[in-house]
């Protein structure tokens, strides 16, 4: 398995599994936004994307994740958001999200990042145990909250 950084060359590839992970999260798919979305993300260098592939095969995407970059103002260095990761339905237990994540840390650590952060839902078991492993650890000094903001 290969772990790559995506570039705008990757959108057609990565679009399909992307509109997965929104379905999975109950989100519609709407595909043609999705990629605008993706595309933005890349070409406004707002975000980083690791793509899973297998070592023969450059058409297969096996998973993905995205990370967002943010700062911490009480340490002043840099945070990385992992956002979004997702493994195909026929790639699972095969330490896809391991790879990813790993890469991931890498990447925040070249970057002097003192921290990455994730979030899932709370009945997402897999991914809880999948994070505690990587060396993710529940945060018991800050709560978080959000504040949904609805069009006018």
């Amino acid at each position: 398995m290969r772990i790559i950084k995506a570039t705008l060359e990757h959108l057609d590839l990565l679009t399909p599994l992307f509109v997965k992970y929104r379905e999975f999260y109950g989100q519609l798919p709407y595909p043609d936004s999705s990629r605008s979305f993706l595309e933005k993300r890349l070409r406004r260098d707002e975000s980083v994307i690791y793509l899973a592939l297998p070592d023969d095969d450059d058409s297969k995407l096996l998973g993905f994740c995205q990370l967002y970059p943010s700062f911490s103002s009480l340490s002043l260095k840099r945070v990385w958001i992992l956002n979004d990761i997702y493994v195909a339905e026929d790639s699972r237990r095969m330490l896809v999200a391991d790879h990813l994540m790993r890469e991931a840390k890498k990447m925040a650590k070249q970057t002097n990042a003192v921290r990455m952060r994730v979030s899932t839902s709370a009945n997402n078991e897999a991914a809880r145990k999948t994070y505690a492993s990587i060396g993710f650890r529940k945060d018991t000094e800050f709560e978080s909250y959000i504040l949904p903001i609805q069009p006018d």
